[in-house]
C-alpha cells in the first residue's frame, strides 16, 4: 500500500515554535494532517465514535497545554499520538473496553493462508511461494472511489490493533520505530499486525480485481 508521510509539514522545530507563538495556521494544518488517523487511534480503545472525537479533542488541548514542556525527545507527532494514546486508555478504562496490548495475538488468526508462504525448508522462509499478482492500474475517477472505498471498508473490518498499526504506518506515513514507541509494543509484534493487515487489505482487493476482470 502506498504510504503517505507528512512531506507538506514544516520540520519540527518550525512547528514548536508555531504553536508555541499561538500560530492558529499552524495548529489547523496538524489538525488536518493528522486528525482522521488520530479518530481511527482512539476509536479503538474507546466505545464509540463520539467518545473517540472527544479523545482527539483532549488530545489537542493537552498539546496546546504542553508544547511549551516539549523536549523533543521525539518527534513532534510522535509526542502527539503519545498523548492520544494514553489519553484513548485512560477513558477506554473508564468504559471497560481496554485489552492489553500484550494479547495482542492470543485470538487472532492468521489473515492469510500458510501454504502461500515457502516454509523453513525453502529457500526464503516466510517469503511468498507465488508473487501475489499486480493491480491493475485503477482507471477513471469512478473505479478510483471504489478502491478507495474497498479499502476504507476493508480497514474498519480489520481487528482494532491490526488497524491501528496499519493506519499509523501506510496511512499516517509513522515509521515502524516510531509505532512502537507511541503504541509501546515490540518491533516483532508490530512486523506481524502490519503484515496481517496488509494481507488482509490486499486479499480484498484481489477479491475486487478478480471479479472485476471476470466481469469485464
Amino acid at each position: 500500500m502506498e504510504s503517505f508521510a507528512d512531506g507538506g509539514l514544516p520540520p519540527d522545530d518550525v512547528v514548536v515554535a508555531a504553536l508555541r507563538a499561538g500560530d492558529e495556521a499552524m495548529f489547523a494544518t496538524l489538525l488536518d494532517s493528522w486528525s482522521r488517523g488520530m479518530l481511527w487511534l482512539a476509536r479503538s480503545h474507546v466505545s464509540t465514535n463520539d467518545s473517540a472525537q472527544e479523545v482527539v479533542q483532549d488530545t489537542w488541548l493537552a498539546v496546546i497545554r504542553g508544547i511549551d514542556a516539549f523536549e523533543g525527545r521525539s518527534s513532534v507527532k510522535t509526542w502527539v499520538y503519545r498523548i492520544l494514546v494514553n489519553t484513548a486508555r485512560k477513558r477506554g478504562v473508564r468504559e471497560n473496553r481496554v485489552v492489553p496490548w500484550s494479547s495482542a495475538f492470543e485470538h487472532e488468526s492468521p489473515t492469510v493462508e500458510p501454504a502461500r508462504f515457502q516454509g523453513a525448508d525453502d529457500p526464503l522462509p516466510g517469503h511468498w511461494k507465488d508473487v501475489p499478482a499486480a493491480w491493475p492500474t485503477p482507471e477513471g475517477e469512478v473505479l478510483a472511489a471504489e478502491v478507495r472505498g474497498l479499502i476504507t471498508k476493508a480497514l474498519a473490518e480489520l481487528p482494532s490493533r491490526q488497524r491501528v498499526v496499519i493506519t499509523l504506518r501506510d496511512v499516517e506515513g509513522c515509521t515502524s520505530e516510531e509505532v512502537c514507541e507511541i503504541l509501546e509494543i515490540s518491533p516483532a509484534n508490530q512486523r506481524v499486525l502490519l503484515h496481517r493487515a496488509r494481507a488482509a487489505v490486499r486479499g480484498r482487493l484481489e477479491e475486487y480485481f478478480e471479479t472485476a476482470g471476470r466481469s469485464a
